[in-house]
């Protein structure tokens, strides 16, 4: 097989991020596979930078991993135009066609990145983009859309229904899924059933011999009192201030000496009459946040729009069982078809699930049996190295030919 590039908007050995983490998983066990990798990304430092601006000399260089990455740089953009736009968006309001553009036009975007794909094409067998929102994909995708598979990361969001989207991705080889209702969602929306696209729900690799120590944690941070925990962003995207609230209101019903443990970055002005009971830890080293996972309750991740969840399944791996909310087609498909959690839609369904699962540890322990079974059999890095490697090929076959 030729060349894999993957293409994304930034990238580094270092940047946090669902996506980002996925993009270094993928790219660096098919390069431990013998596979030929190549990253292509832009200058820009990361996502909360400005995008306008070239953080990283361009040019190419090696990544810890081993594998070669290409930076191009960024053209100088309106961002007072992409931002109202993004206004807009945010605020669920609809937008034209023209306003379409704009946001496109002026979100982090590289000419000379696709130039590059356009003239070394054939060096390439494909070129995989991640995700799917960014001015990298849209335009990337165009460059050589017969080779072109898409990591998509879609959520039921504004950015999915641009007619825009729809136009290009339609033209693309594949798409590569985290989960079936991101799936269903991309039918839905861009009717790929009715096209070329070849599609294949595969999931995302897990490192499945991790394991947690519940009374390390324990001893290491002074906590003896059964806690919740959350680990990841904290932000409103997340819905984590929906998880305050909501253990506010136990407290406040229930009292008892239930904690709330947070884990990652972000700030959040926790309230008040909960400040004693919450413990903020900030980044802690990965065995720290799964000793953490193995003696939590549960793991509760409030998010409404995830396209896969690391953290859930890192949470199955330490045998605990997850709390997610029902708004959240993903993470609620996982906790069904694992049996490995519950799930909330409103404050009395927390409350339900909270108090179940302090009231039943063995089910708990069972759910969290289940949810570890379940990541073992789908998403082990050997099953899903070789998925990649099969659909590659596959996509590669109808560019040669």
């Amino acid at each position: 097989m030729k060349k894999i590039a993957f293409v994304a908007p930034w990238f580094d050995d270092h940047i946090p991020g669902g996506a980002e983490m996925e993009l270094r998983e993928v790219s660096t066990h098919l390069h431990k596979a013998g596979v030929p990798v190549e990253i292509l990304t832009t200058c820009v430092r990361e996502f909360s930078a400005d995008w306008s601006v070239n953080f990283h000399k361009a040019g190419s260089s090696t990544l810890e991993s081993g594998i070669p990455i290409h930076r191009f740089p960024v053209r100088k953009r309106d961002t007072a135009a992409f931002d109202a736009i993004n206004a807009k968006l945010i605020g669920k309001q609809p937008i034209t066609l023209e306003e379409e553009d704009i946001f496109l036009r002026e979100m982090v975007n590289s000419p000379a990145l696709y130039d590059h794909i356009r003239s070394h094409r054939e060096e390439y067998a494909v070129f995989v983009f991640i995700p799917y929102l960014f001015g990298t994909t849209y335009y990337g995708v165009q460059a050589a859309p017969e080779q072109a598979v898409l990591i998509p990361c879609f959520h039921d969001e504004g950015y999915a229904y641009f007619q825009r989207f729809r136009e290009v991705f339609r033209q693309a080889a594949g798409m590569v899924y985290n989960a079936a209702p991101e799936m269903e969602l991309a039918e839905r929306l861009y009717g790929f059933s009715d096209t070329n696209v070849r599609q294949i729900l595969m999931g995302i690799g897990m490192d499945t011999g991790i394991s947690g120590d519940a009374a390390r944690f324990r001893q290491k941070y002074g906590l003896e009192q059964p806690f919740l925990l959350y680990a990841g962003r904290k932000d409103v995207g997340k819905n984590v201030p929906l998880l305050l609230q909501y253990f506010s209101e136990y407290k406040k019903r229930q009292p008892s000496d239930l904690q709330l443990v947070l884990i990652g970055g972000g700030k959040l002005d926790i309230p008040e009459d909960i400040r004693d009971a919450v413990h903020d830890l900030g980044f802690v080293d990965a065995q720290d946040k799964y000793d953490a996972c193995a003696a939590a309750v549960c793991l509760c991740q409030p998010s409404r729009n995830e396209s896969f969840s690391l953290v859930i399944m890192e949470s199955w791996l330490c045998g605990r069982p997850v709390l997610v909310h029902d708004a959240c087609a993903v993470t609620k498909n996982f906790a069904q078809e694992s049996n490995g959690g519950l799930y909330f839609a409103d404050f009395f369904e927390f409350e339900g699930c909270v108090n179940y699962l302090l009231e039943h540890p063995e089910i708990a322990g069972i759910m969290g049996k289940n949810g570890c079974g379940y990541v073992k059999s789908q998403f082990d890095w050997d099953i899903i190295t070789k998925k990649y490697l099969a659909f590659f090929a596959e996509i590669a076959g109808e560019v040669q030919a």
